[in-house]
């Protein structure tokens, strides 16, 4: 049996005009000869790459994995960074907030949809329909997850947002990315959510921290009842803790249970 493998590496985006990093997990059955399920997990704000692996998610998964709580799958972790993994602007560039915070614009969506998921499909050995394909992300990469998930149901088959960045309006300091109420709109999760067809199998996993001090429990909550009344199958949970990483760290064996097998 093979080891777990992570590689880094590095790749030319065509929509950003700049090389992006990437970390990749292999699990330890991933051998080239079996088609594998691909988890593509977003960070959020002033983190990177490396937050999932900061967590040992490489460590829970092999252990869910030898234990056979959850099937061998592969971990694709993009750097992204500040971008809520949205097309904000036809040029890539970084601008600073109101409060002095670099927020990074430019075709992201672009990049993790038409880029990245052909990238990790030609080089690995994935599952390359949307049964084996799921997104997640933390914060702001709960918020890209979401709404890539949302706009592009035809790629994905399971999506988690957790302590996902939902505003219930465009905040000042994010102007960056929400130049107007359309574009915020087009990609708040809420929004499109209202406008999701009834006939939807998407599977959706919710959850923040009961002490998430930018409380988008709220965001969540209402999520989940937009979602419930499209007969969407989501869960929506309010766990103990703040929003942290080590939030992230308490919960990651559920939410891999989650992704593995949709419970």
């Amino acid at each position: 049996m093979n080891k777990t493998k992570i590689e880094k590496l590095n790749f030319q985006s065509s929509a950003l005009q700049k090389v992006m990093p990437l970390l990749v997990y292999l699990p330890p059955k991933y051998d080239k000869e079996e088609a594998l399920p691909v988890l593509y997990f977003l960070h959020g704000r002033n983190v990177s790459e490396n937050m999932m692996f900061d967590v040992m998610v490489d460590e829970k998964a092999e252990q869910l994995i030898n234990e056979g709580r959850i099937p061998p799958m592969i971990i694709v972790c993009p750097g992204i960074g500040n971008s809520r993994g949205m097309n904000s602007a036809s040029a890539c560039s970084e601008v600073l907030n109101s409060e002095n915070r670099i927020y990074h614009i430019g075709m992201y969506e672009d990049y993790l949809i038409k880029e990245l998921i052909p990238f990790i499909d030609n080089t690995y050995n994935t599952i390359s329909d949307r049964s084996g394909r799921f997104i997640g992300g933390a914060s702001a990469g709960g918020f890209a997850a979401l709404h890539n998930a949302f706009r592009h149901q035809d790629l994905f088959s399971k999506v988690g947002g957790h302590m996902p960045a939902i505003e219930l309006s465009i905040e000042e300091e994010d102007r960056p990315h929400f130049s107007s109420t359309e574009l915020w709109e087009k990609y708040d999760p809420v929004h499109i959510a209202k406008k999701m067809a009834t006939s939807s199998d998407i599977k959706v996993y919710l959850d923040a921290g009961e002490e998430d001090e930018g409380g988008f429990y709220e965001g969540c909550a209402i999520l989940h009842k937009v979602l419930e009344t499209k007969g969407v199958n989501s869960q929506n949970h309010v766990f103990p803790g703040y929003h942290n990483v080590e939030y992230i760290k308490s919960n990651i064996e559920k939410y891999l249970i989650f992704y593995g097998n949709g419970e």
